[in-house]
């Protein structure tokens, strides 16, 4: 218990100097919606045309905005876990608040957890809970654009929202873990950097992979960039064209079997554990 309490007000002090944690997404969120409002000027003609389909290809259409909307969020979660990472350990050595944080009775390695639960916990949760709040609106409110004309249960009977919320939550699993080294990563470069941090984080990569195509063309970097990014095609058993249909194209056994996985936690591990030392005898900027 003396180390979960420290842990947990220091989450929670995150989130108080943090706004845009959750400011981020819950503006994109209404936006979101908003936007999908505008969309359904016309619905009832369009619902109409949908419905003369095959079952998979209406069911595709229909649950399209939706699946626009969770990967807005998702996309949005990772930009703002990004730059708070390179934040998270640099902003307090810079206004030099770090004297007054280690004054505190909290160890190094429960802020660096604590820092590091944001991305891989936090922040996959909020965008889990605003996802799935506001795909219910917005299935609410095609409802009620679609009653007068007698089709309210077409959106009901081709969108399998708790199907939705159960993809939703395992993306969220997946993308936490296969993310992991990211932020282990920029958050060790958070706490060694003296300056020009976003510059230490961004450029070395483009360089490193211009001199790699210009002197060998190849792009190893950049390929490898990209799998860690979005190469998670592992956790899922993928239709003919790239589709998910239905929770059954889940593949969590073949995903947690993976080796980039595992090498990957082993990684931010590692880091994690440098950027507790760095922390520990780093001095203010």
């Amino acid at each position: 218990m003396s180390e979960i309490r420290p842990f947990r007000w220091s989450v929670r002090r995150e989130f108080w100097e943090n706004r845009t944690l959750y400011l981020g997404p819950i503006i994109v969120a209404v936006f979101g919606f908003f936007a999908f409002m505008l969309s359904t000027v016309g619905m009832p003609a369009r619902r109409r045309a949908t419905m003369l389909l095959e079952p998979a290809k209406a069911r595709a259409a229909i649950e399209a905005p939706y699946d626009a909307l969770a990967m807005v969020l998702i996309a949005t979660s990772f930009i703002v876990a990004v730059f708070y990472c390179l934040d998270a350990l640099y902003s307090e050595r810079r206004d030099r608040s770090i004297l007054f944080w280690k004054s505190l009775p909290v160890s190094d390695v429960t802020t660096v957890l604590a820092k590091a639960s944001i991305p891989a916990l936090v922040l996959p949760a909020l965008t889990l809970v605003l996802a799935t709040i506001t795909q219910f609106i917005m299935l609410l409110w095609s409802t009620l654009v679609l009653l007068p004309s007698g089709q309210a249960a077409t959106t009901w009977s081709r969108f399998h929202f708790l199907d939705q919320l159960v993809f939703m939550l395992y993306l969220q699993i997946v993308l936490a873990l296969w993310h992991a080294p990211i932020y282990g990563w920029l958050l060790l470069l958070s706490a060694w950097a003296r300056r020009a941090i976003f510059l230490w984080a961004f450029l070395p990569i483009f360089v490193l992979s211009f001199f790699e195509q210009m002197a060998f063309r190849t792009k190893f970097i950049a390929l490898f960039l990209r799998d860690r990014l979005i190469g998670v095609e592992s956790a899922f058993a993928l239709g003919p064209k790239g589709q998910l249909q239905s929770i059954s194209q889940l593949r969590p056994g073949a995903f947690l079997a993976s080796p980039g996985l595992w090498l990957g936690l082993i990684f931010a591990a590692a880091c994690l554990l440098a950027a507790v030392r760095l922390r520990r005898n780093r001095e203010p900027i």
